[in-house]
């Protein structure tokens, strides 16, 4: 399991730890990763995603999952949320179609 939020891409990133002497050691700096349960409310069904606290935030902020992902690159989300953000457009063009 990657160490990767599934909406907004975030990683792990590189730095330093700084002793008092000023020594400087390499240290990574890890998100904060939580798995929840995100309800979508066109396709009326919830989905499992490990993202981070700061996108889960910005996931109650937007209203949802649906404005979220809609709004998001395709370059930054996993698999899982390309997979339900494809879904989420097919139900808006089939609504709109009708």
């Amino acid at each position: 399991m990657s160490r990767r939020c599934e909406i907004t891409g975030v990683g792990p990133m590189v730095g330093h730890n700084v002793s008092h002497s000023n020594i400087k050691t390499k240290r990574r700096f890890m998100p904060n990763l939580a798995a929840v349960s995100l309800q979508s409310d066109a396709l009326g069904q919830s989905f499992s995603l490990r993202i981070t606290n700061a996108a889960l935030r910005t996931v109650d902020a937007k209203g949802g999952l649906d404005p979220v992902l809609l709004k998001a690159k395709d370059e930054v989300l996993s698999v899982k949320a390309l997979r339900i953000k494809r879904q989420l457009k097919a139900k808006i063009a089939e609504q709109a179609a009708a």
